[in-house]
Parts: C-alpha cells; sequence; structure tokens
C-alpha cells in the first residue's frame, strides 16, 4: 500500500492480569489459552475489517481503515471492542480497551505501519481504562454517537499531551448505523422526484403489474428522507416491506430479505431455501400471494452493499412478476453502477432516478427549518448554505456540530469526512491518481493542467478516466476555455477530501510541477496568472518546509509572483487582495534582500487602505530600520512619508505644522538628489499637512505640483493618487461648488483612475450636489459611490465619506439619514482606532442630533467630539463647540453659548474653510439674535451668507437669507 494520510481508528486491547496468571499456570498451558484467546480476538477484528497491527506481549493493536476505508470504520471498531471484551471474558480473563479516531500517515514500501498522534492517544486511552472498560476518544465518539450509549469521565491526564484529553466510557450499542437517518427532517423541494415515484406506483397498481423503481445519489443527498414520504403517503393503500444491505458481516447475503419476513410473522427459513433459485421463486411467489389482496411496495435500502446473489434475487422479482402489483423501490449509492453498469437497462417496467443536490433557496429553507431560532447569524447561515452545497445531510451534521457545542466556525463534521474518505478510497488506483491531480489546480480544473500531473503511462487514457469520474458523480463537466476541456468537483468537500489524503511531498511536488507547466503553456498576461503562480509555489514551499526542506530558491520564486499579485491588486483598487498578496510575498522573499524592502511600503498603503492602521505603522517602521541598514535612501524617505501620513491622522495642529515643516526640508533634499518620484510623494504629503491645519487652496497648490511631478517621472499611479487626494481640499475649501464638480467629472472620466478614486469623486460630488440643492443628483451619485466602496472594502473612505455623506443628508433636510450615516461612521472610525477623523464624525453627529431635538445625546457626542480632537484641532472643535452651544440655547444658557460660539469662530479665523465659518457665523446669528441683538445676528448672519455664495452652497445660502429677512422683517 502506497503511502498516504487518512483518518483511521485505533483499538488498542490489553489483557489484564495476565503476569499474575502466568505465576499459577503451567507455560505450556498458558501459553495454549493466550493462543486460543488472541486467535478469537483475531476473527473478531477482521470480522469487522479490522486490520491487526500487531501483538505486543499481553495486548493487540488493530486499524479499521486500512487498506481501504469504509464511512463507518469507527463503529466497526467499537462493535469489535464490545465482542472483544465478551470473547475475553469467555476464556476467564479482563481486559483494558481504548479506542481513538484520528489523521494518520500509512503505508510505504509495502507497510502497513501507522504512524500519527491518533496512535499514541489510542495507546494511552486504553492505559487509562479500568479493568473491564472501553474508553473512547471524543473524534470516535462524534462518529458513532447515534449508535451508542455512553457516560463521560473526567478528561484524562495522558503522558504527553499538553491538555486534558476528553473521554466516554462506553456503555452499550443501540444501533448499527453511522449516522441514524432522520425521517422526521422536513422534506424542502423534490416535487418533480415525488411525482415520478408515486406515479410510478400509481402505474404498478393500476396495471396490476410490478414495476423496478432505483433512486440513486451520492450518500446524504435525502434518498432516505424522500423514500419516508413516499412511504407515509402509501402506507394507507398498500403493504410496505423493507430490508436493508449490510456493509459487512457474516450470513448477510439474505439479511435485507430477514428483516422484510420477520415482521409479517413469517420464518425465514420457510422463504430462504437451498439454493438461489429455489429463494428467488419462493420469494416472488410470497410478493405475488399478499399482492392478490393488497399492492406490494418492497424496499430495499443501499442496495450497492448487497451481495450479488441478492441483487439477482431483487431482479429476478422485476423479470418475472405478472399480474400483480408490486413496486420494487431500492435505494443505492451511484457506485451500484460500477458492479452493475446495466442495472434496469433494457426493462421496460423499470425507472432510474439520480438525485441531485437541492436548489439555493431550498437549502435556504431547510437551514430555516432546521436551525435553533437566533443560533445563526447571517455571516453563519451563509457560510453553512455555501459549504453544504446542497446535499442536506452535510448541511444537517454541521447544524449538529452547532447545537452540540460547536464555537460557530463551519468546519466539515466527521461523518461527512468519513464518508468522503470511503468514497474515494473505493476508486480504483489510477482513477484516485487522476482524482488527485486534479486536486491540484483547485475545485474547478482543467484537462491540460491534469494531463500534466499524471504519469505519461496514464495520459492515454485520461479522458477514459474522467468519464468514470463523472459517471461516479464525483467531478462534472464546466463550462470549457477553448482548446481546453473544464471539470469542476461535485463538491468542494470531496476536493479537500482528496488533496488532503495526498502525503505533502507528494503535493509539494505536484504544485511545483503545475506551476512549471503553467508558465510554459500560458500568456504572460493572462488574468490571474501571477496570483496562481505565486500561489502554487508557495503551497509548493510551505509543505517543504513542514517537512525540514526549506528551500530558498523556491520560496523567492513564489514571493516575486505574488509581489507581481499584489501590485496587479493595487492597480485594480481591490486593497484586500492587494494587501494580502504582498503580506504573503514578503513573508517568502528574503528578509534583507532590496525587493523585500522596496515591497514593504506598498503593502503598507494596502493596509492604510483597509484601514489596518496598526499594522501598517509596523510595516513601515521595519522598512525605516532595514533601508537605513542598506543605506537605501529612496526607501527611507519613502517610508518617512507614509508614516507622516499615518501620525498626522492622530496628531494635533501644531504637531502637524512641525511635519509640514520637516516634510519641506525633506522635498528640498530630495530635489538635490533628483529622486523625482519620492519629491512627488512629499508634495502629496505636503498638501495633505496644509489641508489639516486649514489651509486647504495652499495644499490644492501642493497638491497639484505633486501630480505634474509625478507625470514627469513617469508614475501614473502617483499621478492619480496626488488628484484624488486633492479632493479633500476642493471639498472643504475656498474653491466653488461649480469647479468642485467639474474637478470631479474630470476624475471620473480619467481612464487611468482606479475605482477607489472614482469612490472618492463619486463622494465629494455628492456632497456638492446637496449644496446646489440637486436631491437627485446627490442619490446617484452617493449609491454610486457606496456601491464602489462597499465592492473594494474601502474602510478607510467608508469613515470619511461619513462626514460629507452626512452632512449632504442634512443640507437636504433628510437628518434621519444623516444620523444613521454617522453613527456607522462613529463605529467604523472607533473600529480602526482612527480618533482624528472621529471627532469631525463625532462633531457633525452632534449637530445632527440637536436639530432633531435629541439634546441629551447630541451633548454626550460632542463631549465625545471634545475627547478625542487635538487641542488645536480647528475642525472638530468648533463643529462640537457649535453643537453644545445650540444646545445651551435650548436650555436658556445664553452667555455660555455666545462664549462658545466665538471660541470657535477664533479657531477657525486662519483657516480657508469658508462652509465651516459660515456655519459658525449662522450659529453665532442664532445667539445673538436669542439674546436680542438684532444688528450683531444681522451681521452675522450677512457674512455668513456671503462665504455661502463664495462656496457655491445655495442650500444654505438661501436658509440663511430667509433668517436673515425674517430677522429684519421683526
Amino acid at each position: 500500500m502506497r503511502e498516504q494520510r487518512k483518518v483511521v481508528t485505533i483499538l488498542f486491547c490489553d489483557l489484564v492480569g495476565s503476569t499474575a496468571l502466568g505465576e499459577s499456570t503451567d507455560p505450556e498451558v498458558l501459553r495454549a489459552r493466550l493462543t486460543r484467546t488472541f486467535a478469537d480476538l483475531r476473527a473478531v477484528i477482521e470480522r469487522h475489517g479490522g486490520s491487526v497491527e500487531k501483538f505486543v506481549g499481553d495486548a493487540v493493536m488493530a486499524v479499521f481503515g486500512i487498506p481501504t476505508a469504509h464511512e463507518d470504520d469507527a463503529l466497526r471498531a467499537v462493535r469489535a471492542a464490545d465482542q472483544m471484551r465478551a470473547a475475553i471474558a469467555e476464556h476467564g480473563l479482563e481486559a483494558r480497551i481504548g479506542v481513538n479516531t484520528g489523521e494518520v500517515v500509512v503505508g510505504g514500501e509495502g507497510e502497513t505501519l501507522v504512524t500519527g498522534d491518533a496512535v499514541n492517544v489510542a495507546a494511552r486511552l486504553e492505559r487509562a481504562a479500568p479493568t473491564g472498560q472501553i474508553l473512547l476518544g471524543e473524534r470516535t465518539y462524534a462518529l458513532v454517537r447515534d449508535a451508542v450509549r455512553v457516560e463521560a469521565v473526567e478528561p484524562l491526564d495522558l503522558k504527553g499531551k499538553a491538555a486534558p484529553v476528553p473521554a466516554l466510557r462506553l456503555l452499550e450499542l443501540v444501533g448499527d448505523e453511522l449516522v441514524t437517518r432522520r425521517p422526521n427532517t422536513p422534506l424542502v423541494g423534490r416535487e418533480r422526484e415525488r411525482a415520478r415515484l408515486w406515479r410510478d406506483y400509481e402505474d404498478a397498481v393500476a396495471d396490476r403489474t410490478c414495476r423496478l423503481f432505483t433512486l440513486l445519489g451520492p450518500a446524504g443527498m435525502g434518498k432516505s428522507r424522500l423514500v419516508a414520504d413516499f412511504v407515509d403517503r402509501v402506507d394507507s393503500t398498500a403493504d410496505v416491506l423493507r430490508g436493508r444491505c449490510l456493509s459487512y458481516g457474516e450470513g448477510i447475503t439474505y439479511w435485507p430479505l430477514v428483516e422484510m419476513l420477520t415482521p409479517l410473522g413469517i420464518d425465514p427459513e420457510t422463504v430462504v431455501a437451498s439454493t438461489p433459485e429455489e429463494t428467488r421463486g419462493a420469494f416472488r411467489r410470497l410478493l405475488e400471494s399478499r399482492a392478490v389482496d393488497r399492492p406490494q411496495v418492497v424496499v430495499v435500502d443501499d442496495l450497492q452493499w448487497a451481495e450479488g446473489v441478492f441483487v439477482d434475487l431483487v431482479e429476478h422479482v422485476a423479470d418475472l412478476s405478472r399480474g400483480a402489483p408490486i413496486l420494487l423501490l431500492c435505494i443505492a449509492r451511484t457506485e451500484l453502477l460500477d458492479a452493475r453498469p446495466d442495472w434496469g437497462g433494457g426493462k421496460l417496467n423499470a425507472t432510474s432516478l439520480l438525485l441531485e443536490p437541492l436548489g439555493p433557496e431550498e437549502c435556504a429553507l431547510l437551514v430555516d427549518q432546521l436551525a435553533v431560532e437566533g443560533s445563526l447569524d447571517g455571516g453563519l447561515r451563509e457560510r453553512i448554505l455555501e459549504a453544504s452545497a446542497g446535499v442536506p445531510l452535510y448541511l444537517e451534521e454541521m447544524l449538529a456540530m452547532l447545537r452540540d457545542g460547536g464555537d460557530g466556525d463551519v468546519t466539515v463534521p466527521p461523518t461527512i469526512q468519513a464518508l468522503l474518505q470511503a468514497r474515494i478510497d473505493a476508486l480504483e488506483p489510477d482513477l484516485r491518481v487522476v482524482l488527485e491531480r486534479s486536486a491540484i489546480e483547485g475545485e474547478l480544473f482543467h484537462h491540460a493542467a491534469v494531463a500534466s500531473l499524471v504519469p505519461e503511462e496514464e495520459r492515454a487514457d485520461l479522458d477514459g478516466h474522467l468519464a468514470a469520474l463523472i459517471r461516479a458523480e464525483l467531478v462534472r463537466p464546466e463550462a470549457s476555455m477553448p482548446g481546453d476541456q473544464a471539470y469542476r468537483f461535485r463538491h468542494v468537500l470531496i476536493r479537500d477530501a482528496v488533496y488532503g489524503a495526498m502525503p505533502k511531498e507528494l503535493r509539494a511536488r505536484l504544485h511545483e510541477r503545475f506551476a512549471d507547466w503553467l508558465e510554459r503553456s500560458s500568456d504572460e498576461s493572462a488574468f490571474e496568472r501571477e496570483e496562481i503562480l505565486g500561489y502554487h509555489l508557495e503551497q509548493a514551499f510551505r509543505l517543504r518546509a513542514e517537512l525540514g526542506d526549506t528551500d530558498d530558491e523556491l520560496a523567492e520564486r513564489a514571493g516575486l509572483r505574488l509581489l507581481e499579485a499584489g501590485r496587479g491588486g493595487t492597480r485594480r483598487a481591490d486593497y484586500a487582495a492587494a494587501a494580502s498578496f504582498l503580506s504573503r510575498a514578503t513573508g517568502l522573499l528574503p528578509r534583507t534582500g532590496a525587493t523585500r524592502r522596496q515591497a514593504l511600503p506598498e503593502l503598507a498603503e494596502a493596509l492604510a487602505r483597509r484601514g489596518e492602521l496598526t499594522e501598517m505603522a509596523a510595516v513601515l517602521q521595519e522598512t525605516l530600520e532595514l533601508s537605513r541598514q542598506a543605506g537605501d535612501a529612496p526607501t527611507e524617505a519613502r517610508a518617512l512619508i507614509s508614516l507622516t501620513a499615518l501620525e498626522s491622522r492622530v496628531s494635533s495642529g501644531r504637531k502637524v505644522e512641525l511635519m509640514l515643516g520637516d516634510m519641506l526640508q525633506l522635498a528640498e533634499s530630495l530635489e538635490r538628489s533628483g529622486d523625482g518620484t519620492n519629491l512627488a510623494r512629499a508634495y502629496s504629503e505636503m498638501g495633505s499637512l496644509r489641508f489639516l491645519i486649514g489651509r486647504a487652496g495652499e495644499g490644492e497648490i501642493d497638491l497639484g505640483r505633486a501630480a505634474s511631478l509625478a507625470r514627469e517621472v513617469g508614475e501614473p499611479a502617483l499621478e492619480r493618487a496626488a488628484l484624488s487626494r486633492r479632493l479633500r481640499p476642493i471639498a472643504w475649501g475656498p474653491s466653488s461648488a461649480e469647479e468642485g464638480i467639474a474637478f470631479c467629472t474630470t476624475l471620473l472620466g480619467n481612464r487611468g483612475a482606479n475605482a477607489a478614486d472614482k469612490a472618492h469623486a463619486l463622494q465629494v460630488r455628492a456632497l456638492f450636489h446637496a449644496m446646489r440643492g440637486d436631491v437627485e443628483a446627490f442619490r446617484t451619485s452617493r449609491a454610486e459611490a457606496e456601491t464602489l466602496i462597499d465592492e473594494l472594502g474601502l474602510t478607510l473612505l467608508r469613515g470619511t465619506y461619513a462626514i460629507d455623506t452626512g452632512f449632504g443628508e442634512a443640507l437636504l433636510g433628510n437628518l434621519e439619514g444623516a444620523e444613521r450615516t454617522l453613527r456607522t461612521g462613529h463605529e467604523l472610525l472607533i473600529e480602526i482606532g482612527d480618533s482624528g477623523t472621529r471627532s469631525s464624525v463625532d462633531g457633525v453627529l452632534a449637530n445632527v442630533l440637536v436639530s432633531l431635538g435629541q439634546l441629551d445625546e447630541a451633548e454626550w457626542y460632542a463631549r465625545e467630539s471634545h475627547a478625542s480632537a487635538a487641542a488645536d484641532d480647528f475642525d472638530a472643535h468648533p463643529r462640537w463647540k457649535v453643537a453644545l452651544a445650540r444646545v445651551l440655547v435650548a436650555r436658556g444658557d445664553l452667555p455660555e453659548a455666545e462664549r462658545l460660539v466665538r471660541e470657535a469662530h477664533a479657531f477657525l479665523e486662519p483657516t480657508d474653510f469658508i462652509n465651516l465659518q459660515a456655519d459658525v457665523l449662522v450659529a453665532l446669528g442664532e445667539v445673538l439674535a436669542a439674546a436680542g441683538d438684532t444688528d450683531g445676528a444681522s451681521a452675522a448672519l450677512g457674512r455668513a451668507g456671503a462665504l455661502y455664495e463664495q462656496k457655491g452652497n445655495a442650500v444654505s445660502a438661501a436658509s440663511t437669507h430667509a433668517v436673515l429677512a425674517e430677522l429684519h422683517a421683526t
């Protein structure tokens, strides 16, 4: 048996007291007695399909699952353990037994030796078991839970295990099925299948004939549930005889017949004759005689496990029965067709129906009916639906794991893993080789790729092997590329089971071979080529590293491919993918190499876009250290610029002034050195810093120069970034709404702009449309921006967007919508740790809440803004001061309100944030009017209206002029 990884069940049994027995028993007598005992134990083990691994002294070790796995290996082992205990007692001896299930490595060089932690745990369970008892490991119990009654014991402190090991004491066997079929599970969908089965039954009754109906499908597809529904419907009109074929055991040939006859009070020996021919005839005549009075429905379950003689019996009745209403309803897995390819063929009275997976809507309905109310959040529900892929049993078992104390993660239940492993193990070796090579590419794979991986002598038969796998319902044809047929595994769990069974050394070799083939055969411009190459090379490296074989050349090769994949993600504004690829690339490239060092700032940028600011800071600090050690001035400069951008998000105005001075010095140095690329970055950062201290107009000039420099040095990505950064100063600085809309439209029409740039431009354009009172244009632009932000996962942009959108909604009178947007932004910015932007968001939210009359909550958010704002934050302080002043006006404290508003105005005087200045002047006018200072109020409102008009904020200008007119009228 070749080496492979698989899940097996290990049984250890040790005789107790044999040493003491040896002191009082003749050696030859003792030897004979133990020989008989061990012979009986071997017989029990082998009768249940196990393999005796070894006898050591008074102990025996057996393995269930080699050379071929069965879905019920764990149950076979437990039943064997129970019978071994009884056999040992018959010899006047006692024993301790431990049974454990787990993944091991088996075979290799013709051996059946199994190695792995599961073996050690089984041995230790045996040693911990009290005399005469059987202890089961946790995974074994998970596989046999429906067939046993157990009692939990205290977790065992086992030698070599860091944590106590759960164990259960076997009390008794109560069933013979791995997973008890659940007839009470709701039947969803299957209307066509129900109708077709019922029609065959009605034909059998109406024509008084025998019909053979075979319901086919892989394990777990819902065959038994469909039959249970049919039996419920037919029970009042027909006799139902039911028998199940067993997967192993002695005397099982006619076991289904015994199960049918015994409930009828018929002695099976009166039907089961000395020859198969006589038995077939006797059973057919029995059915025909009973069918005179009532139709007979004969349900044969698990026909794929039937002995050939019994299958012949079913065919005999189908072929020869005449004049009697009989429905032979056979339930079988598709493996039946491997043994009987012509099953049902040529029979006019035969129907075969393959049960397919449920559709998405049917699965969703089944989840809703089975899940405990409130136990599934939306994300977990979707993951279960996706993982089950329409197979009802998979879905049921996943939900059962959650009910039994699962941690909320969607994992493959042991029962499903056992079913899949048994199904794969039953394949012919050639088919398994093809399936393994297919699994290397993934759930979706291609003919040419598999041909490149299979042994040369197998290529001629590849089409036939793939056709056989399709017939076995393991794979299916998929929409193909020109010149290459594609296939897909029927279920991703099948692919995972095949892949997981391969030794890591083989997986590593095949991943590298696949990458070599893809490099030779694919176009360098092919979509996702770098991602796929990087993945397979990375897998090859990591698998070898796990085995202690570190290949630096392979690691670098993988890292370079992933680096290109990450850069592609950045170009597409897919920053989640970019961060993932770049992180993996920098983990593989030589730590002190130039390529990795220069890739780190790219990773930092992707992390920033994702709002992962802590991780960004760590990456930039490492970049700084490595670049200084290597004397790499350009990379050091880039890291310094990025660190400045990061620090500015949480810095005060005075600190930002100092940063601006440092950046000016750095720009002078870069200009002298001729580093145009980093000079463009420096000017871009200076523009942002000037915006942060309220000098938006100057910031626009710096960002314009940054774009020009980037264009000169041939850096379109930098040019695009500088243009995108201009959006913030344009939105809140002295530029008019008309100018802002024109700039946004130009940026949106730029073919070089990526999706993130467009999302930013759309959100700013929405703000300007709100200022102009164009509700429809505002809604359209906002919706388009939100769609892009959600698709790209631009967490940081969504937080910043809350100010623009919340402010715009409030301008247009949708205060509830503004509140929702701003609250979302508040929570999101807390999550990513951006206190600088949050202080402004909270200030805007506080003002919206005042307008809604929620004064206490408005005061709370105003104080939150105050607490998180830097001491000289010119944006946040005016906003919260105005909000708190408006609260105080409502409460009648006019002097304190006036003081706060005048402080807010003083904050803004050095800036060119004219829209915000106007907002503060309006608040001042309201306070002065309430205090009876009509002249002061008129002056403040007049200045505010002029600033609004300068900005192009027609909505605020109109409302301010209306208040002013009303004030003059009174």
